[in-house]
């Protein structure tokens, strides 16, 4: 007798009782792993664009907003502050590096950020084809935006006022591509990158106005230099003993504030975590429920198959045999179970990605394999085993002789 070919015909001979049951074992099966998945791939995209900040400096306001606008350029930033500020702390004796960040303006959505070589090198970047910016209004790309805008190198585009779609176009001060990142996984992805002086020269003009003179123009742009500002800093310490006192000294001492990226990012994690939690609670439901769903399946099938049973057990198969049938049948279906549900669940994964690469935020992909997810198989698993032992035990125990005398 094989096992496997009977417990797979006898699963399929009551269709509508094995959907269902399928259906409900996959819902919890792929809640869970959709967690696992998610918050794997959220936890990644974190690690990669914090790597090597200690700390966001920016104007005075909330940390959390300091932090999502500078590294995951996902809020509004609180303001600017003063360039002369930003140089001195550069100079401090605690700070290695210090990279400024000047932003106001996108295109389609997609921030144009004024910042330094040294922000690109930061993350390791690599250029795909082209050349970094060498002069000011000449701009890199990131992956994604050349990507979405189909520019290539040598053309130009405008900007627009604002972090978002639908601001003033800079007409006057086009921007022209000279390179293209290669793609990262990281923040610079979304962005377009340019030298600091190429955001003051855009609103200088802007400032200016068509109907200025020349030495109009002169004198605006010389009261503008002495009062430069740019939006954020990322610092990088010298020492790991500066995390106790360079933050402190920069929120007493200075007009800027400072908030540490690990901090906010883990009162973050903590915050969604509460929804997390929820959410595996309910797949944990759903997993009770398709347990016992299955359970009282198999219990009626072997009430059912009572005369099957004692046909087994005359043609001589042992009761470990016939138990096995039961099991088997439930195994089956956490089998065909795990594998739709792990493949909803990077489904549904890939989809959240698509939806947040639409709106410029974290790149998350679907398809990837998350270590978390070994549990998924032996979850289901568990349950089928779980939910066949009492009808498998009753299959085991049953009696052929009082089986033929009751027909």
């Amino acid at each position: 007798m094989n096992v496997l070919t009977l417990s797979w015909r006898y699963l399929w001979s009551r269709p509508l009782s094995t959907v269902l049951n399928l259906l409900l074992l996959a819902l919890g099966l792929a809640s869970m792993a959709f967690l696992l998945i998610a918050r794997d791939q959220v936890d990644r995209a974190f690690e990669r664009d914090l790597a090597g900040i200690d700390l966001v400096v920016g104007a005075k306001g909330s940390p959390m907003q300091l932090i999502l606008a500078g590294v995951f350029h996902l809020d509004v930033p609180p303001g600017n502050i003063p360039l002369v500020e930003a140089n001195q702390l550069a100079q401090h004796p605690q700070v290695a590096q210090l990279i400024p960040l000047s932003l106001g303006d996108n295109l389609g959505g997609f921030r144009i950020v004024g910042t330094t070589r040294d922000y690109p090198a930061h993350y390791g970047a690599q250029l795909a084809r082209g050349a970094f910016w060498q002069a000011p209004l000449e701009a890199v790309l990131g992956a994604q935006v050349a990507q979405r805008t189909g520019l290539q190198i040598g053309q130009a585009f405008e900007g627009a006022h604002g972090l978002g779609r639908g601001g003033a176009v800079h007409g006057a001060t086009p921007y022209t591509v000279t390179g293209v990142l290669a793609a990262c996984g990281c923040v610079l992805d979304r962005l377009v990158l340019t030298a600091t002086e190429s955001v003051w020269r855009v609103h200088d003009d802007m400032h200016a106005g068509a109907n200025m003179s020349e030495d109009e123009r002169a004198e605006l742009a010389e009261a503008l230099a002495a009062e430069r500002e740019i939006t954020l800093a990322l610092v990088r310490y010298r020492t790991p003993l500066a995390a106790a006192s360079l933050p402190r000294f920069i929120n007493q001492s200075t007009s800027m504030q400072a908030a540490a990226p690990a901090v906010e990012i883990t009162r973050l994690l903590s915050m969604v975590g509460v929804g997390t939690q929820v959410l595996r609670a309910l797949a944990a439901v759903l997993l009770v429920v398709a347990g016992l769903s299955v359970f009282i399946a198999l219990w009626n099938a072997v009430r059912e198959r009572r005369a099957d049973l004692a046909m087994l057990r005359m043609l001589g198969a042992p009761p470990a045999r016939v138990a096995a049938l039961l099991l088997c049948e439930a195994l089956w279906l956490a089998l065909l179970a795990c594998a739709a549900a792990l493949l909803a669940a990077h489904g549904l994964t890939a989809v959240m990605g698509d939806m947040l690469m639409a709106r410029q935020s974290l790149a998350i992909t679907g398809w990837q394999w998350v270590p978390g997810e070994a549990w998924v198989p032996v979850l289901a698993f568990g349950v089928a085993v779980v939910a066949a032992f009492v009808p498998a035990a009753s299959a085991y125990r049953v009696d052929v002789t009082q089986l033929l005398n009751s027909r």
